[in-house]
């Protein structure tokens, strides 16, 4: 698998990473070993993780794996903070004292003493200036080593990074980025070229619809039809998303190679895309995604999707 450099840093990462939002959940402590087991074997390094999944379950099971199945210095761990858990159920709170009590709990379930990059999500109550200032300490504790922002807009990243130079800078913006979803190339994308950030793509696979699996019908142990994933799935289960995952269907058939493979393909050909996050019930719906690797999409293709699903822009993009 390919390793890149995240943005400007000398952090590297491999070009597919490894989610764990199902992890605990849907995913129980054997799937979740053989899917690391795979993962890294197959050259991965990137494994993508947050307070938030599964209310920590995710990072607690990880933390179980580390040393275990994989040495913890040979692998990248990303973790995420801004939703705090109340009795009510979660707030978002990316506020400085939220943030940092998040990563210190963060580290216990991980039962490491830093992650390597460390990601806060938005808050609108709160100031970007005081949650970028949570992201510089936790550099100068030494609990994180590069720190960035996950699901952000353009101005909001080129403000943090502003705010977070000459050090220890921003490193990294995570967001939904897949033929499904190209938001990001409107404003994101081009302020993490400018500035030198790496985006890391969550759900480039389109939310498991670009698969194809939902062409027909809806599988019973799909994430469409589990009581709480079946929200996050229904916004492309759409006339217009059944067109593009039609014409990706169809450039896999004369390829010879499977949907998943041209949609992840796509995702990671990318300028400024350092890696895709792929996250997997199974060991074997992930081994899917872990041979696109010697996969390149040939030109005509990549214009051919490309004009099917340019977003659109105006002013003032344009």
């Amino acid at each position: 698998m390919e390793h890149r450099r995240l943005g400007r840093t000398g952090l590297r990462v491999s070009s597919l990473g490894l989610g764990t939002m199902t992890w605990s959940r849907d995913t129980d402590d054997h799937e979740a070993a053989d899917q690391l087991r795979d993962f890294v074997e197959a050259g991965g390094t990137l494994l993508d993780t947050s307070a938030a999944y599964a209310d920590g379950g995710a990072e607690e099971l990880l933390g179980t794996l580390l040393g275990d199945v994989v040495d913890r210095d040979d692998v990248v761990i990303c973790t995420k903070a801004g939703v705090r858990r109340t009795p009510g159920g979660g707030v978002v709170d990316a506020s400085r004292g939220a943030l940092l009590d998040s990563l210190d709990a963060s580290l216990r379930r991980l039962a490491t003493d830093r992650v390597d990059l460390w990601l806060a999500t938005p808050d609108p109550r709160t100031p970007l200036e005081e949650t970028v200032s949570a992201l510089r300490h936790a550099v100068q504790a030494g609990k994180a080593r590069y720190v960035g922002l996950s699901n952000h807009a353009g101005w909001q990243v080129a403000r943090a990074a502003t705010l977070l130079e000459p050090d220890p800078g921003l490193a990294a913006v995570e967001a939904e980025y897949s033929l499904l979803q190209r938001g990001v190339e409107r404003e994101v994308l081009p302020a993490c070229s400018t500035l030198g950030v790496g985006l890391l793509a969550w759900s480039p696979l389109g939310r498991g619809v670009l698969t194809g699996k939902y062409r027909r019908t809806i599988p019973a142990d799909s994430r469409a039809a589990s009581a709480h994933l079946a929200g996050f799935v229904q916004p492309y289960l759409t006339a217009d998303a059944s067109g593009v995952v039609d014409a990706v269907v169809m450039a896999a058939s004369g390829l010879d190679r499977t949907p998943l493979e041209v949609a992840l393909a796509w995702v990671t050909s990318r300028p400024g895309v350092a890696s895709a996050v792929v996250g997997a019930r199974t060991a074997a719906q992930l081994r899917g995604a872990l041979g696109v690797g010697d996969l390149r999409l040939p030109p005509e293709i990549v214009v051919a999707l490309d004009d099917i699903t340019t977003p659109a822009a105006g002013y003032p993009e344009r």
